[in-house]
């Protein structure tokens, strides 16, 4: 993939995300008139939790057939299978992060309380806090396939294939399990723990920190589109350095400051000191907490040490460039 050809994506990510926002306007009025005429604001139905499963299995794996192929096809494009494949993948990451992002602002913004106690506020319950969990779940699930299917063409690239089919299959799966370990538990852990977590035993409250954890994927595009420039060696480009910004400031503040944000929030609710929430909430709350807390603080790591590593190396390229502009003069006095 040459870097000409970003243009042509950078349109199509465009398009994609335009289908996003389409949708989610289209949920927005019918469900927003569900909720006025019969005034839904407990956990969805099980019609209703199956219809947004289903959606959601049928959205996510949709548009990256859709991506690739276009990719693939289209007459001015013609790209590789193993290209259309990652940055596919790479799309709809992004078209999912710009989606929960969007929901986690809108209902964290409507919550007039961040708790529902119903004995003492009135609150009612944002009907887009269950729908959007939902019908996120299935991307987790498919994008644990995806990642798989990156990391396949990857190592076919490489030229690491073997004679045997089943051998190779077998091989690919360990590497890949292997190398995207955390990845993967983080995804089955969403799925397993997170969404029975967030629709059944919630039983209808804290809506507000929900909204906030769904705006964490704020980030997650600037790290999609870091990833792809890396990947097709364009780490010298002006787009890698203002995304990679961009990418730093938007984890930093939305996954790692996070969590103490929402104890600080819940300390101004509850009247305590920043220092005396984690002790004055259930165990389960801050175990939790630490659990979602530490890989983002790993990942944050290799993203620093990875910023770092390309200043090094721009700069350790500036110094040689320098000295050799002068090894020529030196040349002609001697």
């Amino acid at each position: 993939m040459a870097l000409d050809q970003f243009p042509n994506l950078f349109i199509l990510g465009l398009v994609s995300y335009f289908a996003a926002f389409k949708m989610l306007l289209f949920l927005t009025q019918h469900c927003g008139n569900m909720e006025v005429r019969h005034a839904v604001y407990v956990s969805a139905s099980l019609s209703e939790m199956v219809h947004a499963l289903v959606a959601g299995g049928i959205v996510f794996p949709g548009l990256f057939l859709l991506s690739k192929n276009g990719l693939k096809w289209l007459p001015w494009l013609r790209w590789e299978e193993a290209d259309a494949v990652i940055v596919s993948a790479r799309l709809v990451s992004s078209v999912q992060a710009i989606m929960a992002s969007t929901v986690g602002y809108i209902v964290s913004s409507s919550c007039k309380h961040i708790i529902n106690d119903q004995l003492r506020f009135d609150f009612r319950r944002h009907w887009l806090t269950s729908a959007y969990t939902q019908f996120a779940v299935p991307y987790f699930i498919y994008d644990i396939y995806a990642m798989f299917m990156c990391h396949w063409h990857r190592y076919r690239v490489k030229g690491h294939e073997v004679a045997s089919g089943a051998r190779s299959l077998r091989t690919v799966t360990h590497t890949y399990l292997h190398k995207e370990f955390l990845m993967v538990v983080h995804h089955l852990f969403m799925v397993l723990v997170c969404f029975p977590v967030s629709v059944l035993w919630r039983q209808g409250k804290g809506d507000f920190f929900l909204g906030c954890m769904l705006m964490a994927e704020l980030s997650t595009p600037f790290v999609c589109l870091g990833k792809v420039l890396i990947l097709y060696k364009q780490q010298h480009t002006l787009l890698h350095k203002v995304n990679g910004v961009l990418m730093l400031v938007t984890f930093f503040f939305c996954r790692i400051l996070l969590f103490p944000y929402m104890y600080w929030v819940y300390g101004q609710y509850a009247g305590l000191p920043f220092y005396r929430v984690p002790f004055s909430i259930p165990a389960e709350y801050n175990v939790g907490s630490a659990i979602l807390m530490a890989p983002q603080v790993y990942w944050f790591g290799l993203i620093c040490r990875g910023a770092f590593r390309v200043f090094r190396t721009q700069r350790g390229a500036k110094d040689q460039a320098l000295r050799n502009g002068h090894r020529p003069e030196t040349q002609a006095l001697d």
